[in-house]
């Protein structure tokens, strides 16, 4: 359960994303690939696991917005690899193909 403090802070972060999503995505017409858009993707993130790893979670999905992008049905993820494991995968991905063999 999220503290009083740490759903203060999601809400703020969710504020500006709902701002967009009344006042200025209605102007202009849909594009979104993936169902939900990826505005909605991103306070869902937040919500469900906080500000920070929200924010990653939605800029991933914006990223993957693009013509090259097949789009569809894509969820937020109900569970995630904690931030060291990622990182410790990045770095050997990244070691792997720097060295030669």
């Amino acid at each position: 359960m999220v503290n009083k403090k740490g759903a203060f802070i999601r809400k703020i972060f969710i504020f500006p994303i709902r701002i967009y999503q009344n006042c200025i995505s209605p102007l202009y017409p849909a594009r979104c690939r993936f169902y939900p858009s990826c505005s909605e993707y991103a306070a869902l993130a937040i919500e469900k696991h906080g500000v920070v790893r929200g924010i990653w979670l939605g800029i991933k999905r914006i990223c993957r917005c693009n013509p090259w992008c097949e789009g569809g049905f894509d969820p937020v993820p109900e569970n995630i690899e904690p931030c060291k494991l990622v990182l410790k995968k990045t770095v050997r991905f990244i070691v792997s193909k720097i060295t030669v063999k």
